[in-house]
């Protein structure tokens, strides 16, 4: 319950206007840090609808796959320009934006997490990694300004964030590989 109560607060706080705005002002903490939290505050909320309700994600979320995949497709959607910029033009997008990432990501992320096997978990991470490499060279060498409620050189810094990103998962990857984790576990 308590878990549930910091996530429900973190949301809240991420929804007041003067801090969305200050978040939504700067592309990189948009997409880098208001985005990624209200996941995170739906991955804490989730625990409550878990233990409540363990039957109804065993049935329709039994190996992880159907859970990670809607996951995926949220991000997904979300690292899109025209999404961004949707939500905020739009109040609705904007209302859409934290239910869809906290309750449509967090909550499928947090209960297939540990549903995966080691190869899906590696699946997903090298697929976040050729997103984050893709649509960070989308944002860093598109001619033209991909969001219009940002300028070119935010774009180009929000490019260099997914290539980061992307150069940090791989040497998460590169690690794992080369060191036997049973040693530290």
């Amino acid at each position: 319950m308590q878990q549930f109560i910091y996530g429900l607060l973190l949301l809240i706080a991420l929804a007041i206007p003067p801090i969305a705005h200050f978040m939504e002002s700067v592309m990189i903490i948009h997409m880098h840090m208001q985005m990624p939290m209200v996941v995170f505050a739906g991955f804490l909320m989730a625990r409550l609808f878990m233990d409540r309700f363990p039957r109804f994600f065993d049935k329709w979320n039994g190996n992880g796959v159907p859970g990670i995949l809607l996951f995926v497709i949220i991000v997904g959607f979300w690292t899109l320009p025209r999404s961004m910029d949707d939500a905020l033009t739009e109040q609705s997008v904007e209302v859409f934006k934290f239910v869809s990432l906290s309750l449509l990501a967090g909550f499928p992320l947090r209960d297939s997490w540990k549903r995966l096997n080691s190869l899906g978990k590696n699946i997903l991470f090298i697929f976040f990694t050729i997103l984050f490499l893709v649509v960070g060279w989308l944002y860093i060498d598109a001619p033209v300004q991909l969001c219009n409620n940002y300028l070119v050189i935010e774009q180009i810094t929000l490019g260099w964030g997914f290539l980061t990103t992307a150069i940090c998962i791989v040497i998460y990857l590169i690690y794992i590989t080369f060191t036997d984790r049973t040693k530290y576990e």
